[in-house]
């Protein structure tokens, strides 16, 4: 269900922009939407490439600016100097741990970092319109025994 919003809410938005709806951004879609989340270009762009080997590297660089632009995407840097993005869940809140050694991404939800957010903020005279929680650290795999 939620694809098909995305891939409609892309179609709309290429109309609005004035940019043609081509085989090659509906590939590109289908396949972001399959592959999960935190996708470089490069990622996308690879495992795209084992089945169309016609696609460019900048045809999906630009397509998921697109994405980003629309909202059915949002880009994330995560501090490796690489933009990775993941399919936006406007319902779904989570937070990220990621390893500076392997660049592991673990994503997580915590009601009570939550409720400690608004709190703290509420507490300052703020209240939260969004935020990004993102802690980085070794995973277990690459943290010495």
């Amino acid at each position: 269900m939620e694809d098909t919003k995305s891939k409609n809410r892309f179609k709309d938005f290429l109309v609005t922009q004035g940019l043609k709806s081509t085989h090659q951004r509906e590939l590109i879609l289908e396949e972001f939407l399959r592959a999960g989340s935190h996708l470089s270009t490069e990622d996308l762009y690879l495992r795209l490439r084992r089945k169309n080997p016609r696609i460019g590297y900048a045809t999906v660089h630009r397509t998921l600016k697109l994405f980003a632009e629309c909202g059915i995407a949002e880009q994330r840097n995560f501090g490796d100097g690489q933009a990775r993005y993941e399919a936006s869940a406007h319902d779904e809140h989570h937070d990220h741990l990621i390893c500076v050694v392997c660049g592991k991404i673990v994503e997580f939800e915590d009601p009570r970092i939550e409720e400690l957010q608004i709190e703290v903020a509420g507490g300052l005279g703020f209240s939260i319109e969004r935020h990004r929680l993102e802690l980085y650290g070794c995973c277990s795999d690459c943290r010495p025994a």
